[in-house]
């Protein structure tokens, strides 16, 4: 629940039933919306009850009045106790002084990876809050970049640090580690002991946890880190500083890519591709390719992506014409692929 007016909340499936009850029972309107189980609109409100996953449905609560409907009908009449608002009282820990860290870029073909440091405490933390730290996937870009800036200016150089991997330094150290996980315990750990250099009395840090050991940041920390406490867990971004660098990572990265558009021969209408599915990332590498050749991807994309091998092949070349620090791959044998449709996703 980061956002008093899009609030979001994860329902076991007792409580699922619970607010499908709730929807039914009350006086509001019945929505049709994608992927729900159920959807309804109230005065100033709308709340949509999304399709499980492993048992778990995403509640979603939008608009002025979002607030008062979890107050006063989810809270009492679903969830069964009084919570939002009183996070700080619930869990003094999540306000206490400590880091959180988090990255961006990971999943996206063109720019960099960049991955952030951030620091709260008790009087840091609210305004953290009111400056827009909540996790950055529920937020526009616009969003983004206003609540970024607003948190750097806030925390200021001494509490917060960014590592920021650039596309042919990423290639080149993928090419060593082979290894996503590991290249990215790599930068979480070294963005922390940055921060600790600034912050020498942090004495814990909270990172999003992944790979198949919670381990994984852990062994890539070096001195400083090791005397800290570090909590690895999934859907980290909920505490305040892990938020806070998830906005600021996404902000850093959307900033990068906004720089890189002046050379990806983008066509009128067309905007800086994000992500590697849509097929204009593949539509726009594939013309740089051919107008650039093959060294563009090296110096602007992440080469170890399956979409390297698809827009190699579509251009007539392979990966033996990429120069020899951005040819390792993590996902198919060089040349499966053969002119795969554009409208197909990774």
């Amino acid at each position: 629940m980061e956002n008093k007016n899009c609030i979001t909340l994860e329902l076991d499936e007792n409580r699922q039933e619970l607010l499908l009850g709730l929807f039914v029972s009350g006086n509001w309107r019945h929505r049709e919306t994608p992927y729900a189980l159920d959807s309804i609109e109230g005065e100033g409100f709308n709340a949509t009850l999304y399709r499980p996953k492993k048992g778990i449905a995403k509640l979603c609560i939008q608009g002025r009045r979002a607030e008062e409907f979890l107050l006063y009908q989810v809270e009492p009449k679903v969830l069964m106790q009084a919570s939002y608002g009183y996070e700080d009282v619930l869990d003094p820990k999540s306000v206490a002084p400590h880091a959180g860290t988090d990255e961006s870029g990971k999943g996206d073909y063109f720019g960099p990876l960049v991955v952030c440091a951030a620091y709260t405490d008790e009087t840091l933390a609210p305004q953290m809050k009111e400056a827009g730290a909540r996790d950055c996937k529920t937020m526009s870009d616009r969003q983004v970049l206003a609540a970024g800036a607003a948190l750097r200016r806030l925390l200021g150089p001494e509490r917060f640090a960014v590592v920021r991997i650039g596309p042919e330094a990423y290639n080149k150290l993928y090419s060593r580690i082979r290894n996503v996980n590991k290249l990215l315990a790599w930068a979480h750990a070294r963005c922390i002991e940055d921060l600790l250099a600034k912050q020498p009395g942090c004495p814990r840090a909270v990172a999003d946890q992944f790979g198949a050991s919670p381990a994984v940041i852990k062994r890539a920390l070096m001195e400083r880190g090791r005397k800290i406490e570090l909590e690895q867990r999934h859907k980290a971004e909920s505490d305040i500083a892990v938020a806070a660098a998830s906005v600021i990572a996404r902000e850093l990265f959307l900033r990068a890519l906004g720089d890189m558009a002046g050379d990806l021969r983008l066509e009128e209408g067309e905007h800086t591709p994000k992500g590697s599915s849509d097929p204009l990332v593949r539509a726009v590498a594939e013309r740089c390719v051919r107008a650039d050749g093959p060294e563009f991807l090296a110096t602007h994309c992440k080469c170890h992506f399956q979409t390297t091998d698809k827009v190699l092949a579509a251009c007539g070349k392979s990966r033996s014409d990429l120069p020899a620090f951005a040819r390792a791959t993590s996902a198919v044998k060089n040349g499966e692929y053969r002119h795969a449709p554009r409208s197909r996703a990774d």
